[in-house]
């Protein structure tokens, strides 16, 4: 080996273990902080394997296959959407929700609208309820999509989406459809197999119209971790699927969890994308046992390590770190926070 090949050599060793140096102090730096996180905020009860009657409710619907079941808790969670919990759940009291039996009533009869044949026919569809406009502006006061009153015409398309998806893609069997994807996913090498089951699930289902991967992830690990002991490859999948909100982004952003790991970036996709949000999340939680907060829960569990620092930010939860209580133009100045001490306090808005 000559003399300047063995100098790049040793300089790239070099780099790797100062790059590693520098990874470690950033995860140790992150699982300190939320590792407390998880002792103030975190769920002890969020698998479901309680006796609540929503909970016992889901579990039979995924053991008979009860799929106009599914669909309605699915249509709840993707209604959630670009608003406050609450105010969703007022405007569904009010205005009703739509149901399977609903969409299936309205699809009887061969519609006028081609966009509504089929799930691959369904696209562009572009109805806006306010303006009372979509893309086949002559047949609208026929067709039976805008007939539903949601909220917004997004959720009349997103409703339709699964709806066909279902129908079409799963043959009217969602569980039968996840079970097959699960069994194919989770053959084969056991290293990354939580990683192919997820993604197995989450790619054909991003392409259903209005859906962020946020709202996907809460929705499939809500089902997922609910579903029977029968079931072990829904719960191992369930508790992978975080759910990446603007709070958790923002709470990643002010503690320097980020900064530290050479990660920034805007909240939306890249939130998914390597070294993004999800990802750190995982390499966190895969440092704090999960099984110290519940003697049932897997020891490795992104989905409670995520919904931990969604509740320390939820305005209805503990309220801590969040925009309402922090003016982002500047560090935070919360002396009461309990990570304030360890916390880089990175201004949201510089």
């Amino acid at each position: 080996m000559t003399e300047a090949r063995a100098n790049r050599k040793r300089l790239g060793k070099t780099k790797s273990s100062r790059y590693q140096l520098h990874s470690d102090l950033a995860l140790d730096h992150a699982v300190a902080l939320v590792d407390t996180v998880c002792c103030l905020a975190g769920d002890e009860s969020l698998v479901g394997n309680g006796k609540s009657d929503e909970i016992n409710q889901l579990r039979r619907a995924i053991e008979v296959h009860d799929t106009p079941y599914l669909f309605d808790q699915l249509m709840v969670i993707f209604s959630l959407q670009g608003i406050s919990d609450h105010a969703a759940y007022v405007y569904m009291e009010r205005h009703g929700r739509v149901t399977w039996r609903d969409l299936k009533r309205a699809t009887t009869s061969p519609p006028r609208c081609t966009k509504l044949r089929c799930y691959w026919t369904f696209n562009d569809c572009g109805y806006q309820k306010g303006a009372r406009t979509c893309a086949e502006l002559k047949i609208l006061p026929t067709c039976p999509l805008p007939k539903h009153d949601l909220r917004n015409g997004r959720l009349n398309q997103t409703a339709y989406s699964l709806f066909l998806f279902i129908r079409d893609v799963t043959d009217g069997d969602l569980v039968g459809w996840i079970d097959q994807r699960l069994d194919q996913a989770g053959s084969g090498n056991t290293r990354g197999r939580s990683t192919r089951m997820r993604r197995t699930l989450i790619e054909p289902l991003r392409n259903l119209f209005g859906i962020s991967d946020k709202v996907l992830n809460m929705a499939l690990a809500h089902v997922l971790t609910s579903a029977p002991s029968t079931k072990p490859q829904w719960l191992e999948t369930g508790v992978n699927m975080n759910a990446i909100d603007r709070l958790v982004h923002a709470f990643m952003h002010r503690t320097g969890i980020l900064r530290r790991f050479k990660a920034q970036h805007a909240y939306g996709p890249a939130c998914y994308e390597k070294d993004g949000c999800a990802e750190i999340v995982e390499r966190i939680a895969s440092l704090i046992d999960a099984r110290q907060f519940n003697p049932s829960y897997p020891q490795f569990f992104p989905r409670f390590v995520q919904h931990a620092i969604w509740r320390y930010c939820a305005q209805l939860e503990l309220n801590i770190c969040n925009g309402n209580r922090i003016d982002d133009r500047y560090r935070c100045t919360n002396e009461g926070c309990p990570l304030f001490h360890h916390c880089d306090r990175v201004a949201l808005q510089p």
